[in-house]
This record gives C-alpha cells, structure tokens and sequence, in this order.
C-alpha cells in the first residue's frame, strides 16, 4: 500500500505540470509552432505510433502489421544499439576493472591512461568515429560502448579495492589463496558496486545512442528527433523525446529489479 502511494504522489508533479501546459496552450500563450500542447503532442505520438498503412491480408500477419508503425522500428533500432554497444563496454570495462582493483601492479600501470581518457565525453569522439567507421551502426556503436565502458569500470574499480580489509586477513588467517580470495571474497563483495556501475553505464549509454542516431545513422529516436526538427514538427520532437524518457524509465525500473534480485543476500534487501 506505501509503493502504491509513493507511486501517486510521484505522479503528482507531471500531472500539474501537463495541466499547466495544457491551460497555458488553450489560452493561447503559447506558440503551438514552439511548443504545442499535450493533447496535440498526444495525438502525434499515437500516429507516430500506429502502422503505416491500413490492414489487409496482403501485409502479413496481423501481429507483424500492428507492430510496424514508424516507433516501433525506431525503439527497436535504438534498443539494439543500446544493449550491442553497452555489451561490448561493460565486457572490456568489468575484466579491466577486476585486474586494476585486484593487482597494484596493474593499477599503477594503467589509472593514468584511464585518468586522462575518462574526462573525454563519448560526443567528442563523433568526428573520429565517422572518419575511423564511417556512416551506420558501427560508430554508433563505438560511441555507445565508450559511454558505457567508464561507469562500469570506475565503478567496479572501487568495488574491489574498497572491500573490507577484516575480510581479507579472516581469510588469509584460514589459509586462502589468493585465487579463492578474489573469487570468494573480493569478488562477492563488489557486485554491489559493479551492478551500481552496471545500472550507471546502461543509462549513459541510453544518452549517446540519441546523439548517435542524430549524427551517424538513418533510423531511431534520436534520427526521427533531428528529421522532425528540420521539418519545424514540434510535437513529433516531444513525442520522440516522451518515447526515449518511457523507454528510459523502464530500463531504469527492470536495472533495479534486476540488482535488487541479485542482491537479496545484501544487508536491507533479505525481505
């Protein structure tokens, strides 16, 4: 009954705020060209949601044909992009991030290098991208992977150097090795800061594959954004930008469900 009334109050704020737009709109204070009004931002994002052409038996499946609407392709396009760059990231930063927070030697070795390269927003390496990949998923994806690949190794860098020394002499003490120190102890105690990275990097890359698609590809949300923009479409632009907020709020919501299941031995989360 709480979530239930957390969940309400949380609605509280954008309710307010839509109905505030919505007067200000009827009462002609502002430009519709600028900014047009929820109920016609609403009924833009339910053609840009429908399918483009009416139904007959010609178009396949019933379920194909419902499904083929100009959103769908492009939440499609920019979750592929998303889950492909954010795999490849997060699998080069989490071994990385294992050997630095595990091994001085290592650490000493490549912290500087990582130091300078983290500041570098993924946006800068968009003319290198092009030039090294050309035009398509591929830079996209190589900025995507940079987006991720930084919060998920800075993150899991401090997991392991911060575990808890007590735990580290019990276990010397009790004749451990240091390969059952790292994968039984070391390891165990910095998934929660791994999957706090993990949850991070996901939604920064969530963030580039909008400017991605802006610059380097021919579909998605952020592609159809920066088409509705030359053409002067206001409630396509906030339609699209309602679409990426849904789209990352409900990886957000399924990230912390996730960590939440995978941390249910973890002190606050047993019940």
């Amino acid at each position: 009954m709480s979530k239930f009334k957390e969940g309400m109050s949380g609605l509280l704020v954008p309710v307010l705020a839509i109905a505030i737009w919505q007067t200000a709109s009827s009462l002609g204070w502002i430009n519709p060209l600028v900014l047009p009004s929820p109920w016609a931002v609403v009924r833009k994002w339910f053609e840009y949601l429908s399918p483009l052409t009416p139904y007959s038996p010609d178009s396949g499946s019933w379920l194909a044909w419902l499904f083929s609407g100009e959103l769908i392709h492009d939440a499609i396009g920019s979750l592929y992009r998303v889950v492909v760059g954010f795999l490849i990231g997060a699998g080069l930063a989490l071994p990385l991030g294992l050997l630095m927070g595990s091994s001085k030697r290592v650490y000493a070795l490549m912290n500087l290098t990582v130091q300078v390269i983290r500041p570098i927003p993924p946006i800068a390496y968009i003319p290198l991208a092009i030039l090294w990949f050309g035009l398509g998923n591929p830079p996209a994806l190589f900025l995507i992977s940079l987006g991720a690949f930084f919060p998920v190794l800075m993150n899991t860098i401090a997991g392991v150097r911060q575990v808890d020394s007590i735990y580290l002499r019990a276990a010397r003490n009790l004749g451990a090795s240091q390969r059952t120190l790292f994968m039984r102890v070391m390891l165990p105690a910095s998934v929660p800061y791994i999957l706090s990275g993990v949850r991070i990097g996901i939604g920064t890359a969530f963030i580039v594959v909008i400017v991605a698609e802006m610059i380097a590809v021919s579909n998605g949300l952020g592609f159809r954004i920066m088409e509705a923009r030359e053409y002067f479409w206001s409630d396509k632009i906030i339609a699209g930008m309602i679409t990426i907020g849904l789209l990352g709020l409900a990886i957000d919501m399924g990230m912390s469900r996730l960590n939440n299941y995978m941390l249910r031995w973890h002190r606050g989360l047993e019940s």
